[in-house]
């Protein structure tokens, strides 16, 4: 079964830097679209970065240009590079996958359109 797991969250000071990963297994990693999502207390999950199969990627606006999605393919290893940290940034961050066929890039940004998740890895940011 599909298995996603997060690692690397933690607690920074603002305009500090953090890696997250995601471990993947249970599928082909090359036939889904990833992306990273985060939810804040009290407010909605939202979409923050996805990458397709092909390396495309997308970004929310608030932190495009601060943050970087790549993956390791051989490895099944998403990655969400933070740069610039700022308290606002202050969520749980999920790692998902989606297959390819059922989101286009436009889509790639909205949590509904994900079949599976990770369990989650806190970023806090002071």
């Amino acid at each position: 079964h599909v298995q996603l797991v997060e690692s690397g969250g933690g607690s920074v000071q603002a305009g500090g830097s953090l890696r997250l990963s995601c471990a993947a297994s249970g599928y082909t990693y090359s036939s889904y679209c990833m992306g990273w999502f985060r939810q804040a207390p009290g407010k909605e999950r939202e979409g923050v970065a996805s990458i397709e199969s092909d390396g495309r990627t997308r970004y929310t606006s608030s932190v495009e240009g601060r943050f970087t999605i790549s993956q390791d393919s051989t490895k099944n290893i998403l990655y969400l590079q933070m740069h610039s940290l700022k308290p606002e940034d202050t969520a749980m961050y999920y790692c998902a996958a989606t297959p390819r066929w059922r989101v286009t890039r436009a889509q790639s940004l909205t949590p509904t359109n994900y079949d599976y998740w990770g369990q989650g890895t806190q970023v806090t940011v002071s």
